[in-house]
């Protein structure tokens, strides 16, 4: 099994065989979290226009994402953890469109399998790449923004690397430096009401869920995520 690190959405256009796409702060923690509160179902898409085409189309459901960290005007809910957990989504379909995240989705178009990438599921992904025993695997940290390389995308893909290499590490304290790291913005008193400290927790909680979230193509482009028990 060859493992490589590709970054942002080259790295995603590059990727091949099983392509893991790594947004850990914070558009596939969120996922695992809107899972976890009932969501049903999660569309990812790059277009904040598409996401509104979307919601028309299916009646019960929310709009969840960002630009520039903070929530798209008209949507639910912002791209923040904090806000899933408090939120009702039982039943519900959950429209996602971020920066970085549902835009690596996208484009990883030569990937035989997609799959989403965190910190709070890194566990499961790496028992079902095991299980699944590729030739290629392809760890895409999107990084901030799609443009600047992340520590926590980095981080969760060396920790999935290690995993697979069957090799037993802790990191317990690489997580949490990244506190006085990339997550520093998460504790900055201005950024409380769209990226609270809490995100921060929330998204490195190693391990927290058992499943991993597939991609699956949908006729319109767009990405149809599929929770599976590991």
């Amino acid at each position: 099994m060859k493992v490589e690190i590709l970054e942002f959405v080259e790295g995603a256009r590059n990727a091949k065989g099983i392509a893991v796409i790594i947004d850990v702060f914070r558009a596939f923690s969120v996922t695992c979290y809107a899972f976890d509160s009932g969501a049903v179902r999660i569309i990812a898409t790059s277009e904040v226009e598409e996401a509104f085409n979307l919601k028309k189309i299916y009646r019960d459901s929310v709009l969840v994402g960002e630009r520039e960290e903070r929530k798209i005007e008209e949507f639910d809910y912002g791209n923040s953890p904090t806000e899933i957990i408090k939120a009702d989504l039982k039943g519900k379909t959950v429209i996602q469109t971020t920066t970085a995240g549902t835009n690596g989705l996208l484009n990883a178009l030569n990937a035989e399998c997609v799959i989403t990438g965190s910190i709070v599921n890194a566990g499961a992904i790496i028992r079902y790449i095991k299980s699944v025993n590729p030739d290629h695997v392809s760890l895409v940290a999107m990084g901030y923004r799609a443009e600047i390389s992340a520590d926590e995308d980095l981080l969760c893909a060396e920790i999935i690397e290690s995993g697979l290499k069957g090799e037993d590490k802790n990191y317990e304290k690489k997580i949490d430096d990244l506190r006085h790291g990339s997550g520093r913005r998460f504790f900055r008193p201005e950024n409380i009401e769209y990226s609270p400290p809490t995100d921060f927790f929330l998204c490195t909680m190693l391990n927290r869920f058992n499943f991993i979230l597939k991609g699956e193509r949908r006729f319109d482009g767009n990405i149809d995520l599929m929770k599976i028990d590991i």
